[in-house]
């Protein structure tokens, strides 16, 4: 296996809150962390620990370089978080798109099982599934170090979850670090590379 493959791209050391935590762990380029756990343990916590999202303390780097030595959109940029229902901003979904990254997410559509002509359609016609690939696109698009998904696919069948899983597939085959939230013990075996267990934490 080539070397860079192998570089470390995210490592966390005590990253913690008062709420979750401490967690540790690294994740190299190319790999999926899948994150377990039941619910209400902390397992979205944690993926907004590492997006910055919300209050934390501990040591997370991105290629090496601490967090705290980078602006925040900056961290964000390369570190993407897409929670289980991603906010919407604008009326039509290719608004939410840059000109510049029309025709890949065309490409991406048909990926994923949805029609062609969806990125012109009001996000407010479309199925919470088809809300969770189109932010994935939209995710995706944004050409992150680090991708953080939160359940992507809880509202989808299992044809459109194999095709979500594939596309994730290849964007790891491409680099791409990637730390997944799921509840599917099966989802977790086809995608995993490294496991993080987490249990509910006990009130002080």
């Amino acid at each position: 296996m080539p070397v860079e493959v192998l570089n470390e791209v995210l490592k966390a050391v005590g990253l913690h809150s008062v709420r979750a935590g401490p967690y540790s762990f690294a994740l190299a380029r190319g790999r999926c962390l899948v994150v377990s756990g039941p619910s209400g343990a902390g397992k979205s916590q944690l993926l907004r620990m590492i997006a910055d999202l919300d209050e934390n303390a501990g040591e997370i780097s991105l290629h090496g370089v601490p967090r705290e030595q980078m602006f925040a959109p900056d961290w964000r940029r390369q570190v993407v978080y897409q929670s289980a229902e991603p906010a919407w901003w604008e009326i039509h979904v290719k608004d939410h798109f840059q000109q510049t990254q029309l025709a890949e997410a065309r490409a991406l559509l048909a990926q994923l099982n949805l029609p062609a002509d969806m990125l012109d359609a009001e996000v407010s016609r479309l199925s919470t599934g088809e809300r969770q690939r189109m932010a994935l696109i939209r995710s995706l698009l944004v050409k992150p170090a680090v991708l953080l998904l939160d359940e992507p696919t809880g509202a989808l069948d299992e044809s459109n979850t194999a095709a979500v899983e594939a596309v994730l597939k290849a964007q790891l085959q491409a680099g791409l670090a990637l730390i997944l939230v799921t509840h599917s013990t099966e989802q977790a075996e086809r995608l995993a590379d490294d496991r993080l267990h987490i249990t509910r934490r006990e009130a002080a």
